[in-house]
């Protein structure tokens, strides 16, 4: 059977659309794709015109009502915008969450802003499809360092993933408590890093915990632990930060 794909944005007529369209071109023989809005309006014409400008088939693409598709059933529903977020958290359960942050180019109603876009999520899904493969047949990670090195360009990214490879285990809690910063902000680098497979997940009781993926390459092993031993203060208040927590979950099983 098909995995199961919802996008979905506040208007449901650029973001969510547009990678309605690209997912269905590059892999619609493995996933089956929906998007919809949680205050939808109509398709952007920008938005359909580079998708057709880039070969993709824009027939029977619509801006849809998420109320109306929310009870199906979904293996991934990805949000686009942090209003989205927010709200599909309780709607589209069981459904994993991943929250993509991409500004809305509706705002600069200019086509080259919609073809960045457009090339944005095109990089964005191409990874997605490599890390979420069918369970039968599932390929390990391919680790490109251009992929590597381009998650682990970001501050919080970094910081998240040397906090993760000190602890063993943590879940989005821990880390919003050591990195200072709020849980949407947090949850989008974590699905970053999932998403090039540097990261794993399983659930213990209420809480959802973050690890290495057991298949990281040695070299990319050999990178994370001489950035730690050559940068010793680079997570040094965080970890302090997560020591002092009154209330830290229970004590996990490594």
């Amino acid at each position: 059977m098909k995995r199961r794909v919802l996008f979905v944005c506040t208007a449901n007529s650029a973001r969510s659309l547009m990678a309605e369209g690209l997912l269905k071109h590059m892999a619609g023989d493995r996933f089956e794709v929906a998007s919809a809005g949680t205050e939808p309006t109509r398709p952007h014409p920008m938005a359909l015109q580079v998708l057709q400008e880039s070969g993709i088939n824009v027939d029977g693409l619509h801006s849809k009502q998420l109320a109306d598709l929310k009870d199906e059933q979904w293996d991934y529903v990805i949000t686009l915008c942090e209003k989205a977020a927010n709200e599909c958290g309780t709607v589209c359960q069981p459904a994993q969450q991943i929250a993509w942050d991409f500004p809305d180019p509706v705002l600069s109603n200019r086509h080259a802003t919609f073809a960045l876009t457009l090339k944005e999520l095109k990089e964005r899904i191409g990874l997605f499809t490599l890390v979420h493969q069918k369970e039968t047949g599932l390929k390990a990670p391919e680790y490109h360092p251009v992929t590597v090195f381009r998650a682990l360009g970001d501050e919080l990214r970094l910081a998240i993933l040397m906090l993760i490879r000190d602890q063993k285990k943590l879940c989005v809690y821990e880390l919003t408590t050591a990195l200072g910063s709020s849980q949407p902000k947090v949850s989008r680098h974590l699905a970053t890093l999932k998403e090039a497979g540097l990261l794993e997940t399983e659930r213990q009781g209420q809480w959802v915990y973050y690890y290495l993926h057991p298949q990281l390459p040695q070299w990319l092993i050999r990178v994370l632990d001489e950035t730690s031993d050559s940068n010793t203060n680079l997570i040094q208040q965080e970890q302090s930060r997560l020591q002092a927590m009154p209330d830290r979950p229970g004590i996990r099983l490594v």
